[in-house]
Parts: C-alpha cells; sequence; structure tokens
C-alpha cells in the first residue's frame, strides 16, 4: 500500500532524505523510528503529498504521489503531530467540517460524525467545544476527523507525543482496532515501547536512509545479543556460578554483586538454558530466578542509528 525507492529531500545545505525505501504491506502496521532529524517527518510530508522529492518515487494505495497527488489525497488520512481541530467548533461540528471538505454531502457527513462519536468514546462530549477537551480526547478526535472518508491508509505522525500514560493507551486501543478492520497504518514515534506494542513491522531510519526493516522480533534476533540470566539464592555463589553457566553455555558470563545475577549471552536460547540449569544444581547452586532475555528494541535503536557513539544526524 506504502511503496518509496530511493526519495531525496534537501533543504538548503541539510540533507533530509538521502534515497530513503520503504515497503508497507496492506492492513499493516509499519512503525518508522528515527531520531530528531533523521528525516521521519519529511518522507510522512512526501508520501502524503504536503512536499515534493528532489529525486525518486512513491506510490501511495496504487498511486503515483508526485503525478496523481489527487488521487492519493483521498485514499489517505493524516494525524500530524499537533491536533488539527478547531478548538471554537465542537466535537460534532469539526467532524462534519472535514466530512465536508472530503465532498460528503451534508446528511451523510452528520451520519460519520455521529459514527465516529460513538466509535471514539466522544459522543457525551459531541457538542462541547473542542478547546474544552482533554489532551487525550483532543487526540481522539484528531483521529476521527482522519477516518471521515474511512481512507485505507493512515498516516500518524507522533500521535501521542504529550499525551498521559492512560490517553497513550487509548490511542493504541484504537490504532490495533482500525489494523484489524483492514486499515493500513504509517506511525512514526520517537517512543520505542510504542513500536513494539503496535507495529507488525519496523523501518528504522538514520540519516535520511532506511537503515534496517523487519519485524520487532526479526530486528532483536539481527543484534544476536540474547542472554540468560540467572539470579542467585547466595553471594557466596557468585563466581562458582558464573564458571558454571559460562561452561554449560561456552561463553563467558558477567557477575553482578548488586543484584545477585549471573549473565551469559548464548546464540541457542532454548539449548543455553536447558544446560545451564541443570549444571548449577549438579554444583550445589540454588537459583532463585532464571530469565531468557532477548535484545530491548532501545538497544536495536541504538546500535543501528549509531546513537550509542554521537552518530544520530541532526
Amino acid at each position: 500500500m506504502i511503496e518509496a525507492d530511493g526519495l531525496r529531500r534537501r533543504f538548503g545545505a541539510t540533507v533530509a532524505l538521502a534515497g530513503l525505501d520503504l515497503r508497507v504491506p496492506p492492513g499493516s502496521v509499519c512503525g518508522l523510528l528515527g531520531a530528531n532529524g533523521a528525516g521521519k517527518t519529511t518522507a510522512v510530508r512526501i508520501l502524503t503529498t504536503l512536499l515534493r522529492a528532489d529525486a525518486g518515487r512513491a506510490r501511495v494505495a496504487g498511486f503515483d504521489v508526485g503525478r496523481q497527488p489527487d488521487r492519493v489525497r483521498a485514499r489517505i488520512g493524516l494525524v500530524g503531530q499537533h491536533a488539527a481541530v478547531d478548538e471554537v467548533l465542537s466535537g460534532r461540528q469539526n467532524l462534519v467540517l472535514f466530512g465536508r471538505l472530503h465532498h460528503l454531502d451534508a446528511a451523510r457527513a452528520r451520519r460519520v460524525a455521529a459514527g465516529l462519536l460513538d466509535r471514539f468514546g466522544l459522543a457525551e462530549a459531541a457538542d462541547r467545544p473542542a478547546g474544552t477537551y482533554s489532551g487525550g480526547m483532543r487526540r481522539r478526535l484528531d483521529l476521527a476527523a482522519g477516518l471521515v472518508h474511512d481512507p485505507p491508509v493512515l498516516f500518524l505522525d507522533e500521535p501521542t507525543t504529550g499525551l498521559d500514560p492512560r490517553a497513550r493507551a487509548e490511542v493504541w486501543d484504537y490504532v490495533r482496532e482500525l489494523s484489524a478492520a483492514g486499515t493500513t497504518v504509517l506511525l512514526t514515534t520517537q517512543y520505542l515501547e510504542e513500536a513494539d506494542q503496535l507495529a507488525d513491522r519496523l523501518a528504522v531510519v538514520a540519516a535520511g536512509r532506511v537503515v534496517a526493516a523487519g519485524t520487532p522480533d526479526e530486528l532483536k534476533a539481527a543484534l544476536r545479543g540474547d542472554r540468560v540470566d540467572v539470579a542467585l539464592a547466595r553471594a557466596a555463589d557468585l563466581d562458582a556460578a558464573a564458571r558454571v553457566a559460562g561452561a554449560a553455555a561456552g561463553a563467558a558470563a558477567a557477575v553482578d554483586a548488586a543484584t545477585l545475577r549471573v549473565s551469559v549471552p548464548v546464540q541457542d536460547r532454548v539449548g543455553a538454558l536447558a544446560a545451564i540449569l541443570p549444571a548449577l544444581a549438579d554444583a550445589g547452586i540454588a537459583a532463585t530466578d532464571v530469565v531468557l532475555r532477548r535484545p530491548t528494541l532501545d538497544e536495536v535503536f541504538l546500535r543501528l542509528t549509531g546513537a550509542e557513539r554521537g552518530e544520530v544526524a541532526a
């Protein structure tokens, strides 16, 4: 539903996109991850026809973004970083207005608005000015406004920035519902937990390019940082446990005396776990907890973007 090949864009001497490639299958949620200045929002602006690329091509919902912008606009919804609702108008009036802008007749615009207000839990506040809404309610209204014409593709540019945890969770629930109903969603976010929770696939952007793409599990597995962490009952067993666990896994184990933990890097996760536990028991070492840990998405992001070394694009 979304294809981009070699997108490039400069702003004066600043390179925002340096050959970005992207594929988003129908009905999926794709998370576009990157540090500030990586090129995420520029990519969204090009894909939604708000900005022209200097080079490259893109298609959304089967139409060329550069040559057929009107057809693209008719098939997409966009929820930007800042709420686009009119705070003087009521929630209902906002949605009717957006419906009319999308060429719905007045009666249909009212019906669609009523349905969306109910769907997003705003029916009771429908006739209050949007300026009286909480941040979460305003964001839900913004989402509803992006859906008045039932677009097959929805772009969400950092949709939960500034929301409290409860409001963020509500937005997550609505995104899941949209995806389950068949809407293709491209989500940009700086919240890695959000990407891990929502995205079927991730594309990590650094210096204007996609540097890695895949499912969250695929990206974590590619980092090759699986570990077995063993919590011990006695501090006196730490050194012995490190030797035993390391020998069983075929790798050097690390010791954390503060938490009474031994950590071993592993390649065969299940096999190593099956070897370490009996070896510890045979050595008379009591474990209170064992965790098989994959790299976090934070670790993947830092490794891929070079943020550990201060190499993130400005």
